[in-house]
């Protein structure tokens, strides 16, 4: 073995560590918030309240697939669809009430 092989297996074994550190700090911890969040909007249902990625505060009143109805406020005839990606956060109906 000489000193290019041994030099060029040294490189490579540095590329795979940087790699590992690369995947455990990067891209796993974005793939567990991905499933919460997923996860988060599988559970929700009508009646929960909710907080949009603008940061506007509703309660969930109907539900598709891929969209919610969300009733903005106190005044009730303030109902606006949206995808259901654009909720950043749920507050189940009981944990509201309590």
């Amino acid at each position: 073995m000489n000193e290019s092989t041994a030099s060029m297996g040294m490189m490579i074994l540095w590329m795979v560590v940087i790699f590992g550190v690369m995947y455990f700090l990067m891209i796993r911890p974005q793939k567990k918030e991905q499933k919460r969040l997923q996860a988060m909007l599988n559970s929700m249902e009508v009646g929960d309240s909710i907080v949009t990625t603008g940061g506007f505060y509703g309660v969930v009143i109907d539900m598709t697939e891929e969209d919610v109805i969300v009733e903005f406020g106190n005044n009730k005839n303030c109902r606006i669809p949206m995808r259901k990606q654009a909720i950043a956060e749920v507050e189940k109906a009981e944990q509201a009430s309590a």
